[in-house]
């Protein structure tokens, strides 16, 4: 098993299947099955939330990914998954 979290780990939103909170908010686009499984040793969108629209950060939805990227740059998460990919982090579709 994998040491690195997925987002909803680390930020504890409750939003990823089973979660406290799917029934009140949904499940969130990063832990829905997709094509962003594995990406930076995440689990589905995981570990590459920034590049998925839809989910949420502080209690409030974030938008677009273009939209929200910006402010994910700044985000304690994102500097986490940076520091633990080194050299193979993937910051967007195009890095693969």
């Amino acid at each position: 098993m994998s040491s690195t979290k997925n987002c909803w780990e680390i930020k504890k939103c409750e939003r990823q299947p089973g979660g406290a909170k799917t029934e009140e908010l949904g499940v969130c686009p990063s832990a829905v099955p997709g094509s962003y499984d594995g990406v930076n040793n995440g689990t589905n969108g995981g570990r590459f939330c920034w590049r998925i629209a839809g989910t949420f950060c502080g209690g409030k939805p974030q938008g677009t990914a273009a939209q929200k990227t910006f402010n994910c740059l700044s985000c304690e998460f994102f500097k986490k998954v940076v520091a633990e990919e080194g050299a193979d982090f993937i910051l967007s579709p195009a890095d693969f």
